[in-house]
């Protein structure tokens, strides 16, 4: 049985947000892309604002590596990396730092141009979904931007300690924002060393989708060796 159901359905771009920082959303966005290939559809990853980085994204070439494909065009020309900051914090401190600007419409720009060579654009934001990516605290969080693009949302949780409540707000956020939440993509490595919290967590969650977000799909990302 395939882990990652109704894969045929997908077209457009689609948001791959977390519930925190360091919660597998590289490693989710790799392995769907990866699964998208063998099904014979034409997909591209992007990693919208990659911090902690110079010159070439850490994210994006591990999405190569998972989608068993070499660096592409796209990744040359920094379509698919369009902002590398240096500092390891979230976007609207890591510019700040490095005395850039966040130019959403370049961001944009660089999205569109994907979404016209391909079937499907997977973008994998930088940390959660209420992360600044600029100053302006009226409309400048991450899920702000995701709202503006009405993109559907594939959001990583897990099963590890304090998963729920994370996954509760983040899923109650997009609710709030009218933000579509496509599917909920369950990180198998991410349990934590007790399996009878990741056991309760899993089947809590999986409730939870059923009787608030009834039209989202449950996905589950295995353990890679990788």
């Amino acid at each position: 049985m395939t882990t990652l159901p109704n894969l045929h359905q997908m077209q457009g771009s689609y948001f791959i947000s977390g519930i925190d920082t360091n919660i597998g959303k590289t490693i989710a966005t790799g392995h769907i892309a990866c699964q998208l290939l063998k099904n014979g559809r034409t997909v591209i990853t992007q990693k919208l604002i990659q911090t902690g980085n110079i010159k070439l994204s850490e994210d994006i070439i591990k999405h190569r590596q998972m989608m068993g494909v070499g660096m592409l065009p796209d990744d040359e020309t920094h379509l698919t990396m369009p902002l590398i900051l240096s500092y390891p914090a979230s976007p609207h401190l890591a510019s700040k730092m490095d005395g850039v600007s966040v130019d959403v419409s370049h961001l944009l720009a660089c999205t569109k141009q994907l979404a016209e060579a391909y079937e499907i654009v997977l973008i994998e934001g930088a940390g959660g979904l209420m992360v600044p990516m600029t100053d302006d605290v009226k409309g400048g969080l991450m899920i702000d931007y995701i709202a503006n693009q009405n993109y559907p949302v594939i959001l990583v949780s897990s099963g590890r300690l304090g998963s729920i409540n994370h996954t509760l707000l983040s899923l109650n956020a997009l609710k709030a924002y009218g933000i579509h939440l496509y599917a909920l993509a369950y990180n198998q490595a991410d349990d934590g060393d007790d399996e009878m919290i990741a056991s309760d967590t899993k089947q809590y969650l999986q409730e939870y989708l059923k009787a608030h977000h009834s039209d989202a799909l449950w996905w589950e990302i295995p353990k890679l060796n990788i």
